[in-house]
């Protein structure tokens, strides 16, 4: 080891290998069989076959899978490049549970007969790795199956209530694996879980990157629903080429006939790949000097007018690159060599991009996409692209997942990007390049794809390797089964330590680790070391649960959830931050105090710190209405801080800070439920309040202090102080004027009204009646029961979502019945409930021990909406408690 600062400090350790246990060498690929390809009319089903008239037969991948796919009822673990068709054997798989749905309404199962008749008697949850994946998949089915075949089809919000609902009310639901993860822990009291028949697992090959653990966690636990169902669920998983593809469909139970590892040059449209290395070590000059080279590739390679994607790593890079190619091609005398459109017929599409840098690019034929840059622009720059209006296509290395776009040409213009873990400049995930590769292939279109790959001098043999062989991948699961563990004894699937142990036999873990135990750092391969490395993994990973007190060791055996580990499970929240709650809240937190505490939970670690954010950082915490004591600029605690509070004030923020707002936005929503929990199981009534309306802030973007008025559409804060002038302070008021009154005060068009009317019509207007049905007299500590009748105003039947354009994602309506002594700071019983136009509720709480007269009060307090939370006072006469009498439990 030797210093890069100071002399006289090396230090040499011998590294013996006497101990190396070598891992196992991997099974040889799959080989690809010179199949008669297999026309669309092997589906023996007319509705089926129309979905496939574009392509008439299937390509040699499609062909050999099929078999196992369409046929049989076994689980199927698929590996091939990207681009290989793997869609369409996913659909394979789907198409046989539909068939199964079509018997059992020919049979008179179901009073309709089309699959848009009555509820889904089938349902299929397909789940892939990252948002964009799923986006990408839910146009593409929604369009492709819901409207050919009429089935039902729904993504998942990540709300346990609704999507249970989309679940049985859908034929295919799609989710990212932390939503199914939060559905599926409660498998043995959710029904519509358990009805699940094929589970498709997408994008295998991120397994050994960072939503492994949860991927894992996820098929472990369909594997083992399976096995205790009479109808267990199909498993069917896709991946990129694997060197251990054996083991994973080991795991997933998928058998050797139907598990297929198809080698990383099998492709329907072959690739060539063009390596290039750069050695410059900086990296904006490397930049820099791979601008020419890509407009080369593209004249070579992309001649007369075929499409090319240019990867690049930052969205700096994107609008450089697209400038610097129009500049070479004004350089060539051909400044509109990349236009394929002419300008009179681009000019209606160019007219709706905001951007000027992108809307000069697109005249000229090139245009850029980012993660960052607003959906409809985006939308706009992939039709020119894919209608051949344009030529080329700039894009940030990360938009390549999601990207539906293909290209003869792909040019990766460097193979490093920014990490904001603070590691600096990082190489990226081999992943990612297989991801970007597989955009060079438009099968039936082109004979060859092609790809220049342009990287620093150094790491080209490594892309070699990495590029043209089968990639291995490893569990991680070790390092994160706390979480795990708290889910499953939540559940009672763990009651002891054992249980802890067979649970992890379940896993691909389990599997690696007599395979690769180096890695795993086992230092044997015998059933006593095996053993004896589970049994100190458990005990370590329980003996931490323990401490954070979300769990109960008993008899140094058995395990019992505790209130914060049911708190932990139920909203998805780490044990680290649970605790944080437990030990951070008191009677007196109040705003401050809850921003501070939500802002420094365990799932803001990993949001990205970028160079030059801390100044802003401090920027805007230095005019936010709260303060933050001690701040650490460049800690992303302080940063969600900063940025909570830029979502209440509605401050314009752009580019990855917009981003990092909508993360923290929806974070805070879930975390902030679980803060009413924890406060509610201490019995303080006023954190409770302060939180529940925190949450309100969070989803409608605005201080609790703002009118109520600014969650319309189309109110600005100007209308809203005019309102206030003239006594209209809340929604209700609003509704009440007079039409002449309000279309002078409010200044706004038809078509504004209309859809200001449609919110106002949708807001909460609840009428609540209680009644204590065993009467006011009750014994100090005897259990009361106070009945609440919930009546709601509304038009229809069904309840629209939350009217929120300031929250990420579709937002429901919840609320809590509180009941408390606001003078004593108490609470004595809460619920939560979510109802459509009426219902009953009852609600239990222990009486107070002091005896007399009782002024109680009940709230009725909103999750979404301002201005619609509700108090009544509750009366209650107490007398002396009987002996042997009273409740020491309270009831939520």
């Amino acid at each position: 080891m030797v210093s890069d600062r100071w002399i006289g400090c090396e230090s040499i350790l011998p590294v013996s290998f006497r101990q190396l246990i070598l891992p196992e060498k991997y099974p040889p690929p799959t080989e690809l069989l010179d199949l008669q390809p297999l026309p669309v009319s092997a589906l023996r089903n007319k509705a089926f076959e129309a979905l496939y008239k574009d392509i008439g037969v299937f390509n040699p991948i499609q062909t050999q899978v099929f078999t196992s796919l369409y046929n049989s009822d076994d689980n199927c673990f698929v590996c091939a490049p990207t681009g290989s068709g793997k869609t369409i054997c996913a659909e394979f798989a789907l198409l046989r549970l539909l068939a199964k749905e079509q018997q059992q309404r020919a049979a008179g199962e179901d009073g309709g007969s089309s699959f848009a008749d009555g509820k889904p008697l089938v349902h299929a949850v397909y789940v892939a790795p990252l948002e964009a994946l799923v986006a990408e998949k839910y146009v593409e089915w929604k369009e492709k199956l819901g409207k050919g075949l009429g089935i039902k089809v729904a993504k998942l919000t990540g709300d346990s209530t609704t999507d249970v609902r989309l679940l049985s009310d859908n034929h295919l639901v799609l989710a990212s694996p932390q939503q199914w993860d939060m559905l599926s822990r409660r498998w043995k009291q959710r029904k519509a879980v358990q009805a699940v028949g094929l589970f498709i697992m997408d994008e295998m090959q991120l397994l050994g990157g960072q939503q492994g653990p949860v991927i894992e966690v996820i098929c472990s636990r369909m594997r083992y629903m399976g096995s205790q169902l009479p109808n267990p669920t199909r498993l069917v998983a896709f991946s990129h080429s694997l060197a251990n593809a054996k083991d994973v469909g080991e795991w997933l139970g998928a058998g050797g006939h139907s598990t297929f590892n198809f080698a990383p040059g099998v492709r329907p449209v072959p690739l060539e790949i063009h390596m290039h290395g750069l050695d410059i070590h900086n990296f904006e000059a490397r930049m820099q000097a791979m601008m020419r080279p890509c407009y080369s590739a593209i004249l070579n390679h992309a001649a007369g007018g075929k499409p090319a994607i240019v990867f690049v790593p930052t969205r700096k890079h994107v609008r450089l690159t697209a400038l610097d190619l129009l500049t070479s091609a004004a350089g060539d005398g051909d400044q509109h060599r990349f236009r394929l459109a002419g300008e009179a017929d681009l000019e209606p599409y160019i007219s709706r991009i905001k951007d000027a840098a992108l809307a000069h690019a697109l005249s000229f034929g090139v245009g850029y996409v980012h993660e960052t840059m607003p959906a409809l622009e985006r939308q706009v720059v992939e039709f020119l692209f894919d209608s051949g209006a344009i030529q080329v296509l700039v894009a940030t290395a990360v938009s390549c997942w999601g990207m539906t776009a293909s290209a003869k040409l792909i040019v990766i213009m460097g193979t490093q990007y920014y990490d904001g873990s603070g590691l600096g400049a990082s190489d990226y995930p081999v992943t990612d390049l297989l991801q970007m590769l597989g955009r060079a292939s438009r099968p039936g279109t082109d004979e060859v794809g092609k790809c220049v790959l342009m990287c620093h001098a150094p790491r080209k043999e490594y892309y070699k390797k990495f590029l043209f062989e089968p990639l291995p991948i490893e569990s991680h699961l070790d390092h994160f089964l706390h979480d795990t563990f708290n889910a499953e004894i939540v559940t009672r699937t763990i009651e002891n330590k054992q249980d802890a142990v067979d649970y992890l036999t379940w896993t691909f873990f389990y599997r690696r680790l007599t395979q690769n135990p180096n890695y795993y750092n086992l230092h044997g391969t015998s059933h006593r070391h095996l053993s004896d490395h589970l049994s100190d993994l458990v005990e370590n990973t329980l003996a931490d649960l323990a401490n954070s007190k979300v769990i109960a060791v008993e008899d140094e055996m058995e395990l019992a959830p505790l209130n914060l580990g049911m708190i932990a499970s139920y909203y998805y929240i780490t044990y680290t931050t649970i605790e944080l709650f437990a030990n951070s809240l008191t009677p007196k937190t109040k705003v401050k105090g809850l921003l501070e505490i939500v802002s420094a939970a365990s799932e803001f670690d990993t949001l990205p710190m970028r160079p030059g954010e801390e100044n802003v950082v401090e920027k805007m915490l230095r005019h936010a209405p709260v303060a933050v004591d001690k701040p650490r600029y460049c800690d992303p605690h302080t940063k969600v801080n900063a940025l909570l509070q830029a979502h209440f004030s509605r401050e314009r923020l752009s580019g990855d800070l917009a981003n990092d707002t909508r993360t923290s936005v929806k974070e805070a929503a879930r975390l902030l439920q679980a803060v009413v929990d924890v406060v509610a199981s201490s019995g303080w009534l006023h954190p409770a309040l302060a939180a529940m309306e925190m949450c309100q802030m969070v989803v409608q973007g605005q201080w609790e202090k703002d009118s109520p008025l600014l969650q319309l559409p189309h109110i600005t804060p100007q209308i809203a102080a005019a309102a206030a002038a003239k006594d209209i302070g809340t929604v209700f008021d609003l509704i009440e004027m007079e039409e002449e009154e309000r279309r002078e005060l409010l200044q706004l068009s038809d078509r504004q009204l209309d859809e200001l009317t449609a919110v106002c019509n949708r807001y909460p207007d609840i009428s609540v009646t209680t009644e204590l049905p065993e009467g006011p007299e009750v014994a100090a500590g005897d259990s009361v029961t106070l009945i609440v009748n919930l009546d709601r105003e509304m038009e229809g039947q069904e309840l629209s979502p939350v009217h929120a354009p300031r929250f990420s994602g579709v937002r429901e309506e919840g609320w809590w019945l509180v009941v408390g002594n606001p003078k004593a700071n108490k609470l004595l019983g809460i619920k939560r409930v979510s109802f459509g136009k009426a219902q009953r509720v009852k609600l239990q709480f222990d009486a107070p021990a002091e005896v007399g007269v009782a002024k109680l009060t009940l709230f009725f307090m909103c999750d979404s909406w301002l201005g619609c939370d509700q108090e009544y006072e509750v009366e209650l006469n107490v007398t002396e408690a009987a002996d042997g009498s009273g409740s020491e439990e309270m009831s939520e």
